[in-house]
This record gives structure tokens, C-alpha cells and sequence, in this order.
């Protein structure tokens, strides 16, 4: 019997998982506009996929087609080294989708931790924490990006470096909140009488309890990441040329606007996109799962 007993949870596992994707779906097919940013958002994952099987070179010169009009051999047009457009912008997308959910998953990590700290033990131990990253918000995302990338020089692990240290004030003050009032419930000091580790119940009883508001902000901070990969690109501060980053196609492409607005336009028209994409996506299902509440 004993046997059987403990049998029965694992095979009530895999439905209630399944039941909760279900939800999550019917969450997300219930917001127009989250479906709108989720349409946006698989195009351009899709845009990623196809770079990595596409015979398109992003490096390739077309000497005899240089800052060149849209043409049947190049779609989008070419840039002032005769680049096609289309092979930038493709595998430009690829590498912003790499850098974007990384650096928020790593500032996720170490933010999630420092906000779980703070907020499970409080006390002195909260106020040294918060007081070191009220220090880091208080330097505007810009300047602290610049200041960063100028003392560690641009490369592609900077940049997600760059974008971890700036990301993690933010998601630390969200966890810190969530978990102040969480462990204050019943499921926590049930925990804490039963001899249970501080790490274990910081990230197996609160963290899993606070999850929803998390995921929901760190699929805005993706988009904000692009954006801000995009501003470091355009600065000259983000991944080193010849790498078809979009930010500094539109940095290159600007000094030729007028007789050659097509090198503006589509790697704009690519950041803009995915930005709105990943807010609207994000906004969709923050407004639809708070009708659940």
C-alpha cells in the first residue's frame, strides 16, 4: 500500500503539468493583443531560424551595386560596402535574439537571488543590498551602459554583461517585494518549523509562489534588452563590426539617409518591430492572467 500511496503523485504529475500549459494557452489566445506580439515575435524567431540554414552571406560586397535601391538580386537593397540588406537584417536577427534572452536570463539569476535575500531575511541584510542597487538606479541606463562597455570594451559577452549589472537592480527590488509578502504566509513558517534550510525555502517554497509577476517582467525586459542592444550598436559600444548588428546598421547607414534611406529603414523597421512585438506579448498576458487573480 505504501508503495501505491507514494506512486500516486507522480502519476498526477504529468496532467496537472499539462493542465497548466493548457492554461497558460487559453491565457494567451483569450488577449488580442498578446497574440498580435506573439504573431510579431514568432515571425521573427522564425526570421532566426531560417539564418542558420539560409545560404545569404551578411558579409558578402556587391562592388557593382553599392547603397543600391531595392533589385530583384538584392530584395531589401545594399549598404555603402554593397552588403545585401536582407542578409544583415537575417542574421542580424539571430544575434539579438541570442544576446537579448540571455543577458535577461542572467540578470534574472543573480537579481532573483539578491531579491530573495533581501527579502527572506530583512533586517540589516536587506537594507545593505537594496541601498547598494538603489545606488546602481540611481545612474541613468544610458550613461551606466557607457560607462560599463568604456571600461570593458564592446564584444558580445560585455554587452550581455552590460545589460545583466543594469537589469539586475530592477528585477531584485520585484522579487524583494513579492517575497516580503509571501513569506509571511502559512505554506513559509510550515516550512521554517519543519527544520527547512533558508535556501531551501527561498527558492523552492517563495520563488516558485512568485513566479507569475517574474516571467511576466522578464518578457518586458526582453524587449528592452533589443532596444538596448540596438542604442549600444548605434553608440558603437555593442558587438563589434563586421557583425550584422542592427544598431550599428543604422549608425552606418545614417551618414548615406538621403540617397540611401533603405540602410535606415530595415534594420529600424526590425528593432521597432520586435520591441513592440515583445511589450504588446507581454502586456497581452499580464492583463489576461490578472483576470484570474
Amino acid at each position: 500500500m505504501a508503495a501505491v500511496d507514494q506512486a500516486a503523485p507522480a502519476g498526477t504529475a504529468r496532467p496537472a503539468s499539462q493542465s497548466r500549459v493548457r492554461q497558460t494557452l487559453a491565457v494567451i489566445w483569450a488577449s488580442r493583443v498578446g497574440m498580435v506580439g506573439l504573431v510579431i515575435v514568432l515571425f521573427w524567431v522564425g526570421v532566426a531560424i531560417f539564418s542558420m540554414v539560409t545560404t545569404l552571406d551578411p558579409f558578402g560586397q556587391d562592388v557593382t551595386a553599392v547603397n543600391s535601391s531595392p533589385t530583384l538580386r538584392h530584395p531589401l537593397g545594399t549598404d555603402d560596402l554593397g552588403r545585401d540588406l536582407l542578409a544583415r537584417v537575417v542574421h542580424g536577427s539571430r544575434l539579438i535574439l541570442t544576446l537579448a534572452p540571455l543577458s535577461v536570463l542572467s540578470a534574472l539569476l543573480v537579481g532573483s537571488t539578491l531579491g530573495l535575500v533581501a527579502g527572506y531575511y530583512g533586517g540589516l541584510v536587506d537594507e545593505v543590498v537594496m541601498r547598494l542597487l538603489d545606488a546602481m538606479m540611481a545612474f541613468p541606463t544610458i550613461l551606466l551602459y557607457m560607462i560599463i562597455l568604456a571600461a570593458i570594451g564592446p564584444s558580445l559577452v560585455n554587452v550581455v554583461l552590460a545589460i545583466t549589472i543594469v537589469g539586475t537592480p530592477g528585477i531584485a527590488r520585484l522579487v524583494r517585494g513579492l517575497a516580503l509578502d509571501i513569506r509571511t504566509r502559512e505554506f513559509v513558517s510550515a516550512a521554517q518549523l519543519g527544520g527547512e534550510k533558508p535556501l531551501y525555502i527561498m527558492f523552492v517554497e517563495i520563488l516558485p509562489n512568485a513566479r507569475g509577476p517574474i516571467i511576466i517582467d522578464a518578457m518586458l525586459r526582453v524587449g528592452y534588452a533589443v532596444f538596448a542592444i540596438g542604442t549600444l550598436g548605434f553608440l558603437g559600444l555593442g558587438v563589434p563590426p563586421p557583425s550584422p548588428d542592427w544598431g550599428s546598421m543604422v549608425a552606418r547607414g545614417r551618414s548615406y539617409i538621403w540617397t540611401n534611406p533603405w540602410a535606415v529603414l530595415w534594420p529600424a523597421v526590425a528593432i521597432s518591430s520586435l520591441v513592440v512585438g515583445l511589450n504588446l506579448f507581454a502586456d497581452g498576458l499580464r492583463e489576461e492572467s490578472m483576470r484570474y487573480q
